[in-house]
């Protein structure tokens, strides 16, 4: 059996710049393979307290790292015009051959609002995300190309600086329409963890929609994000989930919510009881090893941790020595 690819989630609503590129190179050294950046106008609470530009970090990982990078995700439709968005990604691509992956999703208020503009329902965000991804697609060619949608307009251009291999573009979706269309339209998909039934019928829709496509379902990437909280003692690891990740335990939709204040507010409601069935919060490196191993048995070809405490060097060394060398794909 393969050694599993399990990369970093490295949170840039928890950490500063600097601390989070230390934190990626010193995963890198304990095994983890690839790091996953977040992309955050806004920390989710006010407790969290950062939100770098992902674009800047994922350029400063690219030289401190060696393997995969890409941010888990952008959104092309709100805050950067796609056209940005494609000439950032393909950028980061020819500094780094073969190492950058494009994350896309539909956005959050949290993040997008920030323009001032119309916030509109989920059908629309979606679609604007695939018209966003119509028109990268088209910049990626490196032809002259324009576009005109009900969404997003674009003259007549071209990007100049081109990758020899082009990105390839993950979607990031918890939903049976956008896994089809993400199957028939882009490489992967990224999601998070959730009841193994909900995740049989994403990779089932995505592979319906390779398979109307004429694409190969074989090559489709499955990605998870994975949220964990592990410390010392159990008490530690809850005490941690509470305080920095509270959102893990809100049962509800957040993409309309515009505000981290409005978060700290709800996170008061927040239980331990909450994060049941969403997120391991245990001392037991095995108990966090099996959950992992779990989705891989899944089917998922790579898988971002994201321990919630700061308490990430010491969680590092821990998953490096006792977890990442009993996982296997």
């Amino acid at each position: 059996m393969a050694q599993a690819k399990i990369g970093y989630a490295a949170m840039l609503e928890q950490f500063r710049p600097q601390e989070v590129v230390g934190y990626s190179a010193a995963a890198e050294a304990a095994g983890f393979s690839g790091v996953m950046a977040a992309d955050h106008f806004q920390p989710w609470v006010p407790q969290q307290g950062q939100a770098a530009f992902v674009w800047n970090v994922l350029t400063a990982l690219g030289e401190r790292t060696k393997g995969d990078l890409g941010p888990g995700v952008t959104c092309p439709s709100f805050r950067m015009h796609p056209a940005i968005v494609a000439q950032a990604s393909a950028t980061l691509a020819a500094m780094y051959p073969g190492r950058h992956w494009l994350g896309l999703g539909s956005g959050e208020a949290l993040n997008e609002h920030v323009l001032g503009g119309y916030w509109p329902e989920t059908p629309e965000r979606i679609a604007r995300m695939f018209e966003a991804i119509e028109i990268i697609r088209k910049l990626f060619t490196g032809k002259d190309v324009k576009h005109a949608g009900p969404f997003h307009k674009m003259e007549t251009t071209r990007l100049w600086t081109l990758p020899e291999v082009t990105p390839p573009i993950y979607v990031a979706t918890a939903g049976p329409i956008t896994a089809k269309k993400a199957g028939a339209l882009c490489d992967g998909l990224i999601t998070v963890g959730a009841p193994e039934g909900k995740l049989e019928m994403i990779f089932e829709k995505c592979r319906e929609g390779c398979r109307e496509a004429g694409n190969d379902p074989t090559k489709f990437k499955f990605i998870l994000q994975l949220h964990l909280s592990w410390a010392p003692t159990d008490e530690e690891a809850m005490a941690n989930a509470l305080l920095e990740w509270p959102n893990g335990g809100m049962k509800f939709p957040k993409q309309d919510i515009r505000s981290p204040l409005d978060f700290e507010q709800m996170a008061k409601l927040v239980r331990p009881e909450d994060f049941a069935g969403r997120m391991v919060i245990s001392s037991d490196p095995e108990r966090h090893r099996a959950e992992i191993q779990k989705f891989l048995d899944m089917g998922f070809h790579q898988v971002y941790l994201h321990n919630v405490g700061r308490n990430q060097s010491e969680w590092i060394d821990v998953f490096g020595r006792d977890v990442l060398p009993k996982l296997h794909s």
